[in-house]
């Protein structure tokens, strides 16, 4: 795009976040997407409850064997067959417990994936719904992270945390429970000491938010970066910026490392302080159980709450699993934030308005390409008018040309035509009807474009040129390539029309991909037709062959072409000459030379353009 086209995507002023991050409203947003997966989840839960069930029964069952290997009452004999039917009911308890998981693991992973899946396909769809000033706007790369980077660490959430998280709860809820009933005054112990680790853990939290959100961002930035670079590696080579570029990329890099260390760091920590708190709290309850245990047997006994040795084992056990879960829970939380910072950018894409299109019910049939710009005035920014009261107009099957300086306008008016922007003031009808009140789709499969910059998808050959009409025969497809001149090198390709194309048709040369470009463009039956620089890629020879089939292709249709080869447009039915975002001059090419003015200076060499 030229200097004075759409604003540049890496200006600050289109870098700022405009709306406040909101983690209750993403949460609920999020959660949203796993509605169709209810039942499954149901299912899912009830695993889950069984799991922690049969760890908790089987945790409690140590205290009956215990108590039995320490009955001075029974014999040995009778010991060990307490022993063994008290372990084999411990094996099945778990391995109920196991079985469940195992289940519990399969369903979830569907979820995730399914809800994964409905995700990517409502951000895709929206990002084929947003109009072309957001991709000027906003990188590629970065763009590309929201599918990738931040998608995957939702899923991560999705799959183990939401799980993790009910799980650490009905295991916390039910040692609980447990513990009051196990001896009420240890459990008391534990309760009190309960908050001081939950407050550790959400201030820890807290922190980790801020800097899990910077991570996403600065990673979204390198990749977007990355993938600009890569692509343009040719012009970094031919212009020997390696070093610039590198140095750039240290600065990104850098800004992710440190990002990245205080995010990591922060969740790191929590931990390893939860690990503490824990063993605080163990070892707390081991003296005052170990207190109680002994009254209890030697010392008559504690009122309301004697305790016996498997007593005491189980609940320095249940002591144990009643930190780990609140552990579990403060881990999961850096993960839900995480995952809360990649939703929040996903969504943000959603968020955006899609294209205008208020003529989305009116559908034209058979237009004839009767174009009128009237007093058309735009700027792709506020601050900046590029086009100022330009009035064009084109009657069915001519053909006008657009000339000027770079950044005088050309590309734009194209630009508004296609309504890939949206005129602030002005008019632009197609046979008479505003083009606000045709539908985009209506009105875009009537304009077929030729663009300096190609574009081939993945795919043969065949496939490429049809994308300028789906329902076009291999014969029409043929013919398409015959007119662009494509054919001849077609036919001596590996396997002709059948040759499968990759990386933006790297194993072709420019000027054969800009001859698919034309052939694909001649396909469409559009009757209005945009040549921006179309031959630009193409030596002198080729181009006169493409001319000879172009003016076969631009026959009865109307044609807008921006050409810097002026002698292209000699038989153009009108010439307008841009400068300044105005017509200087109009008029066909005998009569722009005898006006001795601009166009004249430009066509005989004595001022190029830009």
């Amino acid at each position: 795009m030229p200097p004075m086209g759409p604003p540049n995507r890496h200006d600050k002023n289109f870098s700022k976040k405009q709306k406040p991050k909101n983690t209750k409203a993403v949460a609920k947003r999020l959660l949203s997407y796993l509605r169709e997966e209810r039942y499954k989840i149901a299912v899912s839960v009830f695993c889950v409850l069984l799991s922690s069930l049969s760890t908790l029964c089987g945790s409690y069952l140590l205290r009956p064997i215990i108590n039995g290997l320490t009955d001075s009452s029974k014999s040995a004999e009778q010991k060990i067959t307490g022993l063994f039917i008290g372990l084999l009911v411990m094996a099945a308890v778990f391995f109920v417990g196991v079985a469940a998981t195992y289940i519990q693991s399969r369903i979830m992973i569907g979820v995730s994936q399914g809800t994964l899946r409905r995700i990517r396909a409502h951000l895709f769809e929206k990002v084929q719904k947003l109009p072309v000033r957001y991709f000027d706007q906003n990188s590629t790369g970065d763009i590309m992270s929201r599918f990738t980077n931040d998608v995957d660490i939702i899923g991560e959430m999705l799959n183990s945390t939401l799980v993790q998280i009910f799980s650490g709860t009905m295991t916390l809820v039910g040692t609980l429970a447990l513990m009051l009933y196990t001896n009420w005054i240890l459990a008391l112990v534990t309760i009190i000491f309960a908050p001081v680790t939950a407050k550790v853990g959400a201030m820890i939290a807290g922190r980790s938010r801020k800097y899990f959100i910077k991570q996403q961002t600065a990673l979204g930035k390198v990749n977007g970066y990355i993938e600009e670079t890569v692509t343009g590696q040719k012009v970094v080579k031919v212009f020997n910026h390696e070093k610039k570029i590198v140095d750039n990329f240290s600065k990104l890099n850098e800004d992710l490392r440190s990002v990245q260390t205080k995010a990591q760091f922060i969740g790191g920590i929590m931990g390893p302080c939860m690990n503490a708190l824990s063993q605080v709290n163990y070892t707390l309850t081991a003296c005052v159980g170990s207190v109680i245990t002994f009254i209890s047997r030697w010392g008559g006994g504690v009122p309301f709450a004697a305790l016996d040795i498997g007593g005491l084992t189980v609940f320095v056990n249940f002591s144990r699993q009643f930190s780990r879960p609140i552990n579990e829970l403060a881990q999961q939380l850096t993960n839900i934030m995480s995952a809360l910072a990649g939703a929040e950018r996903v969504f943000d894409v959603m968020d955006q308005l899609p294209e205008k299109d208020e003529g989305k019910k009116l559908r034209l049939e058979n237009i004839k390409g009767d174009v009128l710009v009237e007093n058309v005035t735009f700027g792709y920014t506020p601050d900046k008018t590029i086009l100022k009261d330009v009035s064009i107009f084109a009657h069915p099957g001519q053909k006008i040309a657009l000339v000027g300086s770079t950044g005088a306008g050309k590309t734009t008016i194209t630009n508004l035509i296609t309504r890939f922007y949206d005129i602030n003031k002005g008019k632009i009808t197609i046979d008479g009807i505003d083009i606000k009140d045709i539908s985009i789709e209506c009105l875009r499969e009537n304009i077929a474009m030729v663009l300096q910059d190609t574009h081939l998808f993945t795919g043969t050959i065949m496939e490429n040129i049809r994308y300028g009409r789906l329902d076009a025969t291999d014969a029409e497809v043929r013919q398409a390539a015959m007119t662009s001149c494509a054919h001849m090198f077609i036919k001596n390709m590996p396997d002709g029309y059948n040759t499968m194309l990759r990386g933006d048709g790297a194993n072709l040369s420019q000027g054969q991909r800009q001859l698919l470009n034309i052939a694909r463009a001649a396909l469409s039956k559009a009757p209005i037709l945009v040549l921006d620089e179309a031959t630009s890629s193409v030596d002198t020879r080729t181009e006169k062959q493409i001319n000879e089939g172009m003016d076969a292709l631009m026959e009865n249709r109307t044609t807008f072409v921006i050409a810097h080869r002026l002698s292209t447009i000699r038989n153009a039915d009108a010439i307008m000459v841009l400068e300044g975002g105005e017509i200087i001059e109009r008029g066909n090419h005998d009569d722009l030379l005898e006006l001795k003015g601009r166009y004249y200076e430009l066509y005989t060499g004595l001022k190029e353009l830009d």
